[in-house]
């Protein structure tokens, strides 16, 4: 009887694509090499060596899943990871998950076969949680949202702090009253989430927050149902470019003005949001360095695979206008 690769895989104790990427030279410590090395030893294993040279082979192609396209910040993303791909002579697969966990294991599924080299990767909430159970046959830096254990290199802003500055802003105009409107399927909004709550209750205020998809359209009906209460918030905070604009717009449809009638700040420092009334109250963040960063990162992790893997936290820029000035 023949001994495959998940004989080889049991009799070390480690996954099948770990034996893969061992016999490949591909990124995989000392201590996992030594394991499979002796498994082989032990089994008796003769891989197949034409086999083995095809998989060895990379496409010198860089894999990007991002969970919505639509969304500036990921097309600003996009591009820079595109440029610093071009410059290393690579080109870049791109794909789109609509934050749906089943859509998302497609493309990874294809990532495998198309044999990428890397993967600069936003997951999904549902993935995130779990990232350092899932065993990659190629680097993986992770951006924007960063996975709970520090399995792989991550890329983000400093979340918490840069919505502790949208309530701190806002405050210290006069608001006390402040709605959060957050998205609803990343471990990004989440922490922007907790920022604003820290804030507020920082600051002796009451948190009023509310969760919804993370589009323009969920955001307009989240906002007008709270509007239509007629318990009128002085400020409303949103955790992204999509959701401003969809709480603008319920502003407008509400025969709202900011900022004689509401306050109004968020995320995503968009061309739209400087031209749109009185210019509306943005954190920017530096989407353009967070790609670039990310494939630092990655290239240094194909040069040394066996290094402790590493968090970049970047800072996002308050960027005051019109929408935020003093309440009356």
């Amino acid at each position: 009887m023949s001994v495959g690769i998940k004989d080889v895989a049991k009799a070390a104790g480690v996954s099948a694509a770990t034996v893969s990427r061992a016999l490949g030279n591909g990124p995989v410590s000392a201590d996992l090499r030594d394991k499979v090395e002796a498994a082989i030893r032990a089994t008796g294993y003769r891989p197949n060596l034409s086999a083995r040279r095809l998989r060895s082979q990379h496409s010198r192609t860089i894999g990007l899943i991002v969970s919505d396209i639509r969304n500036p910040f990921f097309t600003t993303l996009s591009r820079a990871v595109e440029d610093a791909a071009y410059r290393a002579d690579m080109r870049v697969v791109l794909c789109n998950t609509d934050e749906n966990p089943d859509r998302e294991a497609m493309y990874l599924r294809l990532m495998q076969e198309e044999r990428i080299t890397g993967l600069i990767y936003a997951p999904t909430r549902a993935t995130s949680a779990r990232l350092g159970e899932v065993d990659f046959d190629f680097p993986v830096v992770l951006v924007d949202r960063a996975g709970p254990n520090g399995a792989h290199d991550a890329v983000v802003i400093d979340n918490v702090g840069a919505a502790g500055t949208l309530v701190g802003h806002l405050a210290d105009q006069g608001h006390a009253r402040i709605f959060g409107l957050f998205g609803n399927t990343s471990s990004t909004a989440i922490e922007r989430h907790d920022g604003y709550r820290a804030a507020m209750l920082g600051r002796g205020l009451d948190p009023d927050a509310r969760f919804v998809a993370p589009n323009a359209d969920a955001a307009a009906a989240a906002l007008a149902e709270r509007l239509a209460t007629g318990d009128r918030p002085d400020a409303v905070v949103v955790s992204n470019g999509l959701m401003l604009l969809g709480a603008y717009r319920a502003l407008k449809a509400g025969g709202l003005e900011t900022p004689r009638d509401l306050a109004l700040a968020g995320f995503d420092n968009e061309t739209w949001t400087e031209l749109v009334g009185p210019g509306l109250t943005v954190i920017e963040q530096p989407v353009a360095d967070i790609g670039r960063t990310a494939m630092d990162l990655l290239f240094e992790r194909l040069r040394s695979p066996d290094m402790a893997s590493r968090k970049v936290v970047l800072s996002g820029r308050l960027i005051a206008r019109g929408s935020s000035t003093s309440a009356a």
